[in-house]
């Protein structure tokens, strides 16, 4: 009688290849750098991991968090918003002058007409006249400021009511206690989230922003998805509008100046390209807390803010080159 024995090979030895999966993966940079920042900075001041300190950071994060998503969005279509942060200065504006005749519910809606009124002049204008996005919202920037300026009479207006400054209520979980706009921020960021992701709007964005030739092949209206596109940057600029307010119940023409380069840094840093198609709100998040852990950390261990001004700047840079190598190696 003949056994037959079955042979069982041992599995081969695990390439090192097998775990470069890790490092490909567009979160694990972001992640690795915010990470690497609260440990520089916790030994550098024994402040920075206090509760304070780490709900402070997240209620400085708030305005820039969320019209981080709205650039975001924009970037993804391979576009670039440079007026988000003049739209949402000009809707405190709006708030802080039409509350006294229209109350805050009226104020609240002036202002989102305003936002998106905005938006859509600067979606109409990338998409139908197809002039450059770069252009079209460093124009609108230029404007927008100044009619804040003027529209506030370059003053400052405070902000008393109840439903404007609603955000900024505090709640606590035990020693740590935060605001509602921290709340707000997260929910911007899921309802996002499940548009780009779960939505055949969503897809789209990554489309056009991907090949647009493909995808205008495909059927997709890509001039109606530019414009949705920049009209829900209004509408998220106001949200943010809001959030300031209850932040800083002041509503001042000369804040957030920084705005969009914070904004542009937390995006590109997060993973997302310049080049459209690639990225994700998850990825922007991550790259808000750098920045607002950034600045908050060179603010305790003393250094001037120009200086931080200088240090987001080279993030910039660095993350746009890492971006531009990436995209070279996988063509």
């Amino acid at each position: 009688m003949t056994t037959s024995t079955t042979q069982i090979s041992p599995a081969p030895p695990r390439s090192r290849r097998d775990w470069t999966w890790v490092a490909r993966q567009p979160l694990v940079g972001p992640l690795a750098a915010l990470i690497l920042a609260v440990i520089v900075f916790s030994i550098g001041s024994p402040r920075f991991l206090s509760p304070y300190n780490l709900s402070l950071i997240g209620q400085q994060s708030i305005v820039i968090g969320i019209l981080a998503v709205a650039q975001t969005i924009v970037i993804l279509t391979a576009g670039i918003d440079l007026s988000i942060g003049a739209i949402a200065v000009l809707g405190t504006i709006v708030m802080a002058k039409t509350v006294p005749q229209v109350g805050g519910v009226g104020a609240l809606l002036i202002a989102l007409v305003v936002c998106v009124a905005i938006g859509a002049v600067n979606g109409s204008l990338v998409s139908f006249l197809r002039l450059p996005p770069f252009i079209v919202t460093l124009g609108t920037y230029t404007a927008v400021a100044a009619a804040s300026q003027l529209y506030a009479g370059s003053a400052t207006y405070p902000v008393t009511s109840p439903l404007l400054t609603f955000f900024g209520q505090d709640f606590g979980i035990g020693a740590w206690r935060t605001t509602l706009g921290v709340g707000v921020l997260i929910l911007v960021y899921a309802v996002c989230f499940y548009v780009l992701h779960q939505t055949a709007g969503g897809q789209h964005v990554y489309a056009v922003g991907g090949n647009p030739t493909a995808a205008r092949f495909t059927g997709i209206k890509i001039n109606r998805t530019l414009l949705m596109v920049y009209i829900m940057t209004g509408v998220i600029a106001m949200v943010a509008a809001w959030a300031a307010l209850g932040r800083i119940p002041n509503a001042d023409p000369n804040a957030y100046q920084t705005a969009n380069l914070d904004t542009i840094t937390a995006v590109v840093i997060g993973g997302t390209s310049l080049f459209g198609g690639r990225g994700s709100v998850v990825g922007t998040l991550i790259g808000t807390l750098i920045v607002g852990v950034l600045r908050n950390g060179l603010t305790l261990i003393g250094v001037d803010n120009l200086y931080q001004n200088i240090a987001t700047g080279a993030l910039v840079i660095l993350a746009v080159a890492f971006d531009q190598i990436a995209r070279r190696r996988t063509q």
